[in-house]
């Protein structure tokens, strides 16, 4: 599948999802950017990657269920830190230059976070097509030429921010709070502009999580009140931090 023909389907998907946005949200969104961080919280496929500015919250995900192989033997997980410096979304909106770091809040026992895009078929390294969509409302000073220069950095022309599917980088997105979940979490997104391709390896940092310490990273993080009733502020973490006070560690409710 090439580029063209992704961005094809994503749109197409899209637009199916924003057709039934109306009946299940009260916050009606505003742009491409928001309809896309709706349909990642509930679990569509997107170019976005979930973060957190929490590493808290980082290894909640990274520790609270250990997965095994096939054989049944635990696995370790994984924190990754991002360390490189997207340009933010808000930035390019205000002219302002505050940076994050995020943390990966995906538990993995891959070398990179999954993209969510595996089972497609993309190949990242066919020639990129602009869409015809987008003619009109390109400048021709503004088509990508060639790569910048040593000591240059590639910036984003604001006249491609008007969507997710026209960035020519990796950009930080902060969502709005259409869920107390993701404001729980102190949830971010980095849209990917080629989402089917793993991080450099120098974007991140990689902590790894020994399963023998899952048990004791969990108590911890119940204590200090990064569980899952706080970050799930609904009846599903209710019944999941019951859950495991009753039934996993035999404590009480």
């Amino acid at each position: 599948m090439s580029l063209f023909q992704r961005d094809t389907l994503e749109r197409e998907v899209l637009g199916v999802f924003d057709n039934h946005l109306l009946t299940y949200v009260r916050h009606l969104p505003r742009n491409d950017w928001e309809k896309l961080a709706i349909a990642q919280h509930h679990g569509l496929p997107t170019r976005f990657m979930d973060w957190t500015t929490n590493p808290l919250v980082a290894l909640y995900f990274a520790s609270r269920r250990t997965e095994r192989d096939d054989k049944g033997k635990p696995l370790n997980s994984a924190v990754y830190i991002l360390i490189s410096d997207p340009v933010r979304y808000s930035d390019l909106s205000n002219d302002s230059s505050i940076g994050i770091k995020p943390v990966s809040d995906s538990a993995t026992t891959l070398a990179t976070p999954p993209s969510g895009y595996e089972d497609f078929g993309v190949d990242d390294d066919a020639p990129e097509i602009i869409p015809p969509s987008d003619w009109q409302a390109m400048d021709l000073n503004d088509v990508p030429t060639d790569e910048p220069t040593e000591g240059e950095k590639s910036v984003t022309p604001r006249s491609e921010i008007s969507g997710p599917f026209a960035i020519t980088e990796d950009v930080i997105y902060d969502p709005p709070h259409v869920s107390p979940r993701i404001r729980a979490q102190d949830g971010v997104l980095l849209a990917c502009h080629q989402p089917t391709r793993p991080l450099e390896a120098s974007d991140y940092i990689e902590i790894i999580i020994k399963h023998q310490a899952h048990d004791d990273i969990r108590r911890r993080l119940d204590q200090y009140g990064v569980f899952d009733k706080q970050l799930f502020p609904d009846l599903d973490g209710i019944a999941k931090w019951l859950k495991y006070r009753v039934f996993e560690i035999d404590g009480k409710c």
